[in-house]
């Protein structure tokens, strides 16, 4: 008796949690599938059922392509790249030195600045002739660069952006990791004689692991969820160079009202994340927990 009240209890607890999740997430997630096999409705024309018609639309869709391929490109570059900067930054922060604090606090500041303040200060930094880059080139004798105005570098100007903003946020699991680690550990391998790339390679990147697990699927999640950065700096130009999955869809939705199309869209992309998530939870999990 006692252990079904516990249960019971239990559920109580969770319930309103599990209502927010219906709600908000998984009943969302359901009514877009369903709206991907209707027709947008227009004007006074409601709309109808077309089954597959949006998928194949899609399929045959140059941008779509286009713009999965920036996509893919962008997470390519940018998760390694705020991985390992983070993991850097943290073991840099980690050690005791004089103005630690300070180091810290210069590290994790661009997490904590609004998304649209972040890209106008790099509109800034960006802008012909005026810009800070564009300054310092001077310097050197380098002319004037438009970086986001060419096809060839405004989505890697978009990269080096977001990998400024969130290797900051990843660093603080990782300098939290770095504390939790055992101090005998290392002092035992210093013992026999490791030195601290053996050290790092053999005790403290094994152990690192899960968090590199939790910080890779956040950093693939906010691969695919970029919208802010794009709608400031370039909004997806130069003849959609810069145009991430998210972006394309808030186009299709909002600025062109296509809603149908920018729902199978969205499937896609959901689609496109559970089997990253998947993929990365047993593709690392070995790698992970020790056997």
């Amino acid at each position: 008796m006692t252990r079904r009240k516990d249960w019971i209890w239990g559920w109580l607890l969770i319930a309103p949690a599990l209502v927010f999740i219906f709600l908000f997430t998984h009943y969302p997630a359901v009514m877009t599938i369903g709206e991907s096999f209707w027709s947008t409705p227009r004007g006074g024309r409601p709309s109808r059922f077309v089954g597959l018609h949006n998928y194949e639309r899609l399929i045959h869709d140059p941008t779509f392509w286009q713009v999965l391929g920036n996509n893919v490109l962008y997470a390519v570059v940018t998760i390694p790249a705020s991985i390992v900067l983070a993991m850097v930054m943290a073991v840099l922060v980690n050690r005791p030195f004089r103005g630690r604090a300070l180091a810290r606090m210069a590290f994790f500041t661009p997490t904590i600045l609004p998304l649209i303040a972040v890209a106008n200060i790099w509109v800034f930094f960006y802008l012909p002739g005026f810009g800070l880059i564009d300054q310092i080139l001077g310097l050197f004798g380098i002319g004037q660069t438009n970086l986001l105005g060419s096809t060839a570098t405004a989505l890697p100007a978009v990269m080096v952006v977001s990998v400024w903003k969130e290797a900051g946020f990843f660093m603080i699991f990782y300098l939290a990791a770095l504390q939790a680690i055992p101090p005998q550990l290392v002092e035992a391998a210093r013992i026999e004689g490791a030195g601290r790339w053996t050290i790092f390679r053999r005790i403290t990147f094994p152990l690192l692991m899960p968090t590199t697990l939790f910080v890779s699927i956040n950093a693939v999640i906010n691969a695919f969820r970029l919208v802010d950065h794009i709608f400031i700096l370039t909004g997806g130009g130069p003849d959609n160079a810069s145009s991430l999955l998210l972006f394309y869809i808030y186009e299709t939705s909002f600025r062109y009202w296509d809603t149908a199309y920018g729902a199978t869209l969205t499937v896609v992309l959901l689609a496109l994340l559970c089997l990253l998530a998947i993929g990365q939870f047993f593709l690392f999990d070995r790698k992970v927990h020790y056997r």
